[in-house]
């Protein structure tokens, strides 16, 4: 087994990086991803970017805005995208299907434990402390990311603007992806500096040191676009769908449970864009009204799983998927599980299967872009406006962490009690995110079992 190089001295670049370690790292990511795009995306800059520096800050937001742009979940593209730059497809191809197969096996295994025990207290209470977490994990994203995209009073009018549109006015996502983007690409004209990616190349590294993939380095041959290149991945794209259900349609029949959900989640991922919640109502609309694969209240409750879970918090597709793969029976009633597994594997396979195709298709023309501001700004500016979709995002999470009922409920001091002592643990101690989990995890679990003593 390959063991990771310590960080690098901050006056030496890293040294090459093994396929192995990457896997390793990537294995990890899997594992820790929480907090939703804005965390996740967070725990890879300061991984990759500040400790290991296997990529520059400005190459590491080329590639970011890229994928905001894009149908599907941000953070998981970005792992591809990065995977994909530094050991070319089958780089790509572990780093975005380990970012996902963690949260697949984890949200399999709770689902099966809601569906036969329903509401576990050791699970209850494990929930009840990590909520408070990923509510400050989101928060301390928004800030991290704010202060590397906010660096002028234009930026800030964007995010302002941009958490406005979406907070009073609920602006759908694509439309302020648009407007930031025309705005940046006609601002650009007019004052090229206010929009230069990462603000200008007077940022030097943020004190990092030399990168890997640093600002200069030359794009490698496996990320130069062609038009061969293009066509083969677009072509074994296709060919992998058309496997998939023309096997569904073989084995289930066109109007099968399996074959009705692969089709139906195709059509939502290339419709998720703004990240999941933008397309939740979608996926709601399909699976509870339409083809009643589970009620309302279970949906909610696998809202709740996505956001407790590492991984992008799409994946409550999985648990649609194997709930519904559970009540339809769709392999009998002596194979309930196996059948239930089955369809949140379908369902997962088909929801990012066009994210793969998106990053290794399109990311040689976007290596070819770097450093050009007509391209670049217009993603500075949505790199800003996204400050102020994932403040939106904050205080979607803290007002229904902290008044669950609603405002007309009862206000949860407890849960506001290990928020704000998660928050202290981000700002002022720099706690990991691991140990920030498990800490939070312990406090819900001792509340959970205490709660009926002190009643």
């Amino acid at each position: 087994m390959t063991t990771p190089a310590p960080p690098p001295s901050a006056l030496d670049r890293p040294t090459p990086v093994s396929f192995g370690e990457a896997f390793l790292f990537w294995l990890k990511l899997g594992f820790i991803s929480f907090g939703g795009p804005a965390g996740q995306i967070a725990i890879m800059h300061a991984e990759l970017v500040e400790r290991r520096r296997w990529i520059s800050e400005k190459r590491f937001l080329h590639a970011l805005n890229y994928c905001m742009l894009l149908p599907g979940p941000e953070a998981q593209q970005l792992a591809t995208y990065i995977g994909w730059l530094m050991h070319r497809t089958w780089g790509g191809i572990v780093a975005g299907a380990l970012f996902v197969l963690p949260s697949l096996f984890i949200l399999i295994a709770l689902s099966w434990v809601y569906l036969r025990f329903g509401d576990v207290p050791v699970v209850a209470g494990i929930f009840y402390g990590i909520k408070p977490a990923v509510t400050a994990l989101v928060l301390h994203a928004a800030h991290r990311i704010g202060t590397r995209a906010l660096k002028n009073r234009w930026m800030w009018g964007i995010a302002a603007a941009s958490f406005v549109a979406i907070f009073a006015f609920d602006t759908p996502f694509p439309a302020i992806v648009l407007t930031a983007g025309l705005i940046g690409y006609f601002g650009a004209q007019r004052w090229p500096g206010v929009f230069a990616l990462g603000g200008g190349h007077a940022d030097g590294h943020k004190g990092y040191g030399p990168a890997l993939i640093d600002d200069d380095t030359p794009t490698p041959a496996h990320a130069r676009f062609s038009r061969s290149h293009l066509a083969k991945v677009l072509a074994a794209g296709l060919a992998l769908w058309l496997a998939a259900m023309a096997t569904l349609v073989v084995t289930q029949g066109v109007q099968g449970t399996l074959t009705q959900m692969g089709w139906f989640f195709t059509k939502a991922a290339l419709v998720t864009f703004g990240g999941a919640y933008a397309v939740l109502p979608y996926v709601y609309q399909g699976a509870v009204e339409q083809y009643q694969w589970l009620s309302g209240p279970q949906m909610i409750d696998g809202l709740a799983l996505g956001e407790t879970t590492p991984g992008p918090l799409i994946m409550v597709v999985a648990f649609v998927g194997f709930v519904g793969g559970w009540l339809q029976q769709v392999w009998g009633p002596e194979a309930l599980f196996a059948g239930a597994a089955a369809a949140a594997t379908v369902v997962t396979f088909v929801t990012f299967l066009p994210s793969f195709i998106f990053i290794l298709a399109g990311g040689p023309a976007v290596e070819a872009t770097h450093g050009k501001l007509g391209f670049t700004a217009p993603l500075s500016a949505i790199t800003a406006a996204v400050v102020g979709v994932i403040l939106n995002l904050a205080l979607f999470f803290a007002y229904h962490l902290l008044w669950p009922k609603g405002f007309g409920g009862a206000f949860d001091a407890v849960s506001a009690v290990i928020a704000v002592g998660a928050l202290l643990a981000l700002f002022r101690f720099k706690l990991g995110v691991m140990p920030l989990l498990g800490l939070c995890a312990a406090m819900g679990l001792a509340v959970t079992f205490l709660k009926p003593w002190l009643a």
